[in-house]
This record gives C-alpha cells, sequence and structure tokens, in this order.
C-alpha cells in the first residue's frame, strides 16, 4: 500500500557531501515522523536523524552539525543532507516512516529499500 523511494546515494571521497531523498507514495492520509537509519557490515541498524510532522529534529551525536534532516510535506518527502562526511559513515542508510492511512486513519511504520552510501577516497 505504502512505499518508500529512496535516492541520492553514492560513493563520495572524505569530506564531501551527498543529499539523500526519500518519497512516501502510496494510501496516505497523512504522515508523521520521519526518519533516516543506517546500517554498516556487521553491525546493528542506528539512527541517524529523525523530524517529525512539525518540523522538530533529532540527530545522533556522531553527525550533529554536519547533518541536516528537512522534509516537505506537500510532496510526503524527507531529505539528509549530509557535509564533511567520514568514512565511517559508510553504511547502507533506509528512510522510514510512520504514515497514517485513509479511512480508519491507522497508523503504520514503513522501510526504504535502503541505498548505499560509501565514504572513501
Amino acid at each position: 500500500q505504502v512505499q518508500l523511494v529512496e535516492s541520492g546515494g553514492g560513493l563520495v571521497q572524505p569530506g564531501g557531501s551527498l543529499r539523500l531523498s526519500c518519497a512516501a507514495f502510496g494510501s496516505i492520509f497523512s504522515v508523521n515522523a520521519m526518519g533516516w537509519y543506517r546500517q554498516a557490515p556487521g553491525k546493528q541498524r542506528e539512527l541517524v536523524a529523525l523530524i517529525d510532522s512539525g518540523g522538530n529534529t533529532n540527530y545522533a551525536h556522531s553527525n550533529k552539525g554536519r547533518f541536516t534532516i528537512s522534509r516537505d510535506n506537500a510532496k510526503n518527502t524527507v531529505y539528509l543532507q549530509m557535509n564533511s562526511l567520514k568514512p565511517e559513515d559508510t553504511a547502507v542508510y533506509y528512510c522510514n516512516a510512520d504514515v497514517i492511512s485513509p479511512g480508519d486513519y491507522v497508523q503504520l511504520n514503513y522501510w526504504g529499500q535502503g541505498t548505499q552510501v560509501t565514504v572513501s577516497s
């Protein structure tokens, strides 16, 4: 019913920048909190940043000051601007969203397919 479609991942040198995008499509009444998570090989998935429907944000300690999360409510889209990237930022980045369905107004959580971010020289 709902899909999260990501774009913007790729290979970048240390100190470089990337901008990730994630748009929600399908049967949607509204989108509440949206966020980005990442998972490196052999490690558990971890929070990168969150943004609620009012634009309030939360960041992981490791990237606060380097990353910026934002959203366009009209497009049901969340963005992650990543600056001053480090090799340890290398991971698969996953979009996540809480979506309210029309009619029954039930909230469900959805994940994107993941997009690879590699920081290497």
